[in-house]
């Protein structure tokens, strides 16, 4: 069942077209990777399911309800530009927005402060945050944005500024949501990330969406059909007796072995190289190339422009 649809989704800045016509689908339970260039209208997607902007055209379904505004108690946002007040302290700021998202001040304190425990900073519950650096004011922000257990949790580049180290606890923070039963928008361009946490994702440039889809679906939809094989044995004679139908990319000789890179053409078999090799020597190793989703975001988006 998806928790959230949206349907032929328009948006129109002046004399930029934001949006045209974007269909996407975030099934429950799941991790859904909103992917694209700077400027593709991905952060335009997210406000208007946040209802900060309107569309001009379509419709967003949540829980199969049209989206309403009082929608907005089952939503966590974490924008890419964070937005806490300075000068306020970090417990209280917390407090209000737990409050403001329907949580009664007992229920918000007590599952603030066990956040905050998690995360190491609860002795800064009474600092300003400006006091705060910059990967703590981001683990508050990340607090205030899941504290109010929503079903569905929309993170605009999340890892942003962050170690790997403290990177790693929000991923993992991220996945454990997951399993409790939350949503995810997970909107990056750490395509290494995609890759670790996402079930399905959606490809955006210029305002369209030109991929999506399961990211396993995907990666074995963008395989060239490219084996890395170690080889021991007579490398010239097996050279020698390859037809049309294969395409040696790279060998690296390696003392007694060669690493090759073999492309299999017309629809051939793995198999049919495997034979064909075995009569000049010995197959250490035969892995297919999957491609990785950096190199298919670049393959999508550059075949689009």
């Amino acid at each position: 069942m998806e928790i959230i649809e949206t349907h032929n989704i328009v948006k129109q800045f002046d004399n930029h077209r934001a949006l045209s016509k974007v269909n996407i689908k975030v099934d429950e339970g799941s991790i859904f990777g909103l992917l694209g260039p700077n400027g593709a209208g991905k952060t335009t997607l997210i406000r208007i399911i946040n209802q900060i902007t309107a569309p001009d055209e379509g419709e967003i379904f949540l829980f199969g309800e049209k989206l309403k505004p009082e929608h907005i108690k089952n939503i966590g946002y974490l924008p890419e530009e964070r937005g806490l007040y300075k000068k306020m302290k970090v417990g209280e700021q917390a407090m209000y927005f737990a409050q403001l998202k329907g949580m009664s001040k007992a229920d918000a304190k007590a599952k603030l402060k066990t956040w905050f425990q998690k995360f190491d900073i609860l002795s800064w519950w009474d600092k300003k945050v400006e006091e705060l650096s910059k990967g703590m004011q981001q683990k508050v922000q990340f607090i205030i944005t899941v504290v109010h257990e929503p079903k569905l949790l929309i993170f605009d580049e999340p890892f942003s500024g962050f170690d790997p180290i403290n990177t790693d606890i929000l991923k993992n923070e991220i996945l454990t949501l997951k399993e409790r039963g939350a949503s995810v928008i997970f909107s990056t361009h750490n395509m290494a990330s995609v890759e670790e946490i996402c079930d399905n994702i959606a490809l955006i440039n210029k305002s369209k969406k030109i991929l999506d889809g399961k990211v396993s679906d995907i990666k074995n939809e963008y395989k060239s059909s490219i084996f890395e094989i170690v080889f021991k044995g007579n490398f010239n004679k097996f050279e020698a007796s390859l037809t049309a139908d294969y395409e040696i990319l790279e060998n690296i000789p390696d003392d007694d072995k060669s690493i090759l890179k073999v492309r299999i053409l017309h629809n051939l078999k793995p198999n049919d190289l495997l034979s064909k090799m075995l009569n000049f020597g010995e197959i250490v190793s035969f892995n297919e190339l999957i491609p990785s989703m950096h190199d298919i975001f670049i393959k999508a988006v550059n075949e689009n422009n």
